[in-house]
C-alpha cells in the first residue's frame, strides 16, 4: 500500500508515521510537509533513515501536488492547529483558511484524479463556543466536571461530547476551517464516490509535541514546570479547573487501519469523535499537581482576564468510535505524561526549538 501523509514532519504526522511502519508490512509512506512549524525541520532526518520519501511541499500549492505519484490513501494531518490562529490580521485569518480549508480542497482533487481514499484529521474545537460555555458545570477535585444531577442539550453527558452537539458559531476561525474542510470532504464523498473519513481527535499529546501555550499545552506545561519558567491560570477565576482530555497519536493507528480496510460505510460511520474521552481528562491544576509531585513545587500565577476561545470544560466521547470500529484508548493519561516528562528531562532546550 502507498501512503501520502501530509504534515508529516509535525509531531502528529512524524508519530504517525513511525506508528504505521512499525505495524504495517510493505507499506511504502511519502511524507509531505512544508516546515512551518518551528521545529519540524528536526524529524525530517530520522523519517528518511526509515525509508520514508519525504518531500518539501505545501498543501495549499496544487501545483506541489500535482507532481506527486499515484497513492492509495491520503492522511491529511496537514493543518494549522491554534484555536488562536488567523485573529491577528485578515492576512492571517485569509492564511490559516488557504491552509486549513484550501489545503483540504487541493488534497480531495488530488485524491479524485488518483482514486486515492482520504481520512482527514480534523479537531474537537469544532462544537460550539457557546453551548459549551452553557454547560452546567461542577467544581470537584479542582476540576470542571459536567452537573450530572443538570439537564444538558443533546449530545453531551458525563461521558463527554458526542459527534451531534452544537457546532453553531461561534467555533473560532480554526474551528470554522476545520468544520468547512469536514462537510466539504464528506460531500466529495457523496457526490464523487470518494472514501473519506472524519476523525475528530481531542488533544493529541506525548513526547516530541512542540508546545506553545496556544497549541501543544501538555508539553508546554509540562516542559515549562521543570525548566522553572513562569506560569499563568488563564480565566475562569484563574483557578485552573480548566479541562481536556487527551490522547497519544499512537492510539489512532488501529483505527487509520480499519478505517483504510473497510469497504462500504454508512455517512455517519464517516465521521467519528476519536479521545482519550472522560478516562483522560485532567484540569490545568491537576497537571500542576502532577508535575508538583513529578519535579518539584513551583508556582503558578493566576489572570483572571479570559482569553478568546477558550472553553471551561470539553472532553470528547468516542463510544461511536468504539461501537463502529471497535476503537479505544490504550495509552493513558499518566503513561502520556510521564513520557512527556522523560522527554522534557533529555532536551533542556525543548522550549526554544518549539518556539515556545
Amino acid at each position: 500500500m502507498k501512503l501520502l501523509l501530509t504534515g508529516g514532519c509535525g509531531f502528529v504526522g512524524s508519530t504517525l508515521a513511525k506508528s504505521l511502519l512499525e505495524s504495517t508490512p510493505g507499506l511504502q509512506l511519502i511524507v509531505v510537509d512544508n516546515f512551518s512549524r518551528q521545529g519540524s525541520e528536526t524529524n525530517r532526518a530520522p523519517l528518511e533513515k526509515l525509508g520514508v520519501k519525504v518531500i518539501h511541499g505545501d498543501v495549499r500549492s496544487a501545483s506541489d501536488l500535482d507532481v506527486l505519484p499515484h497513492v492509495d490513501w491520503v492522511l491529511d494531518a496537514a493543518a494549522n492547529p491554534s484555536v488562536l490562529a488567523g485573529i491577528d490580521s485578515p492576512a492571517a485569518a485569509r492564511q490559516l483558511t488557504e491552509h486549513n480549508l484550501g489545503g483540504t480542497l487541493n488534497l480531495l482533487d488530488y485524491c479524485h484524479r488518483h482514486g486515492a481514499g482520504m481520512i482527514l484529521l480534523s479537531t474537537s474545537r469544532v462544537y460550539s463556543i457557546e453551548a459549551l460555555a452553557r454547560l452546567q458545570l461542577t467544581e470537584n477535585d479542582d476540576a470542571f466536571a459536567l452537573d450530572a444531577s443538570a439537564s444538558h442539550p443533546a449530545g453531551v453527558s458525563p461521558l463527554g461530547v458526542r459527534e451531534e452537539f452544537s457546532a453553531s458559531t461561534p467555533i473560532s476561525l480554526y474551528g470554522a476551517t476545520k468544520l468547512a474542510s469536514e462537510v466539504v470532504a464528506l460531500e466529495y464523498a457523496a457526490s464523487l464516490n470518494l472514501r473519506v473519513f472524519v476523525n475528530r481527535c481531542g488533544v493529541l499529546a506525548g513526547a516530541g509535541q512542540f508546545g506553545r501555550p496556544d497549541q501543544g499545552i501538555f508539553s508546554f506545561w509540562i516542559n515549562s514546570h521543570l525548566r522553572r519558567r513562569p506560569l499563568k491560570y488563564i480565566g475562569f477565576q484563574g483557578t485552573g479547573h480548566q479541562v481536556r482530555d487527551c490522547l497519544h497519536p499512537r492510539d489512532l493507528v488501529p483505527l487509520l487501519k480499519a478505517q483504510m480496510a473497510a469497504g462500504d460505510v454508512s455517512t455517519e460511520d464517516r465521521l467519528v469523535n476519536v479521545s482519550g474521552g472522560a478516562a483522560s481528562a485532567i484540569s490545568l491544576r491537576q497537571l500542576t499537581a502532577w508535575c508538583d509531585a513529578r519535579f518539584g513545587a513551583h508556582p503558578v500565577a493566576a489572570d483572571l482576564a479570559p482569553r478568546r476561545f477558550d472553553v471551561p470544560w470539553l472532553v470528547l466521547d468516542h463510544s461511536r468510535a468504539t461501537a463502529r470500529w471497535g476503537w479505544k484508548p490504550t495509552i493513558t493519561r499518566d503513561q502520556i505524561l510521564e513520557e512527556i516528562a522523560e522527554h522534557a528531562a533529555l532536551h533542556p532546550d525543548w522550549l526554544a526549538l518549539s518556539g515556545a
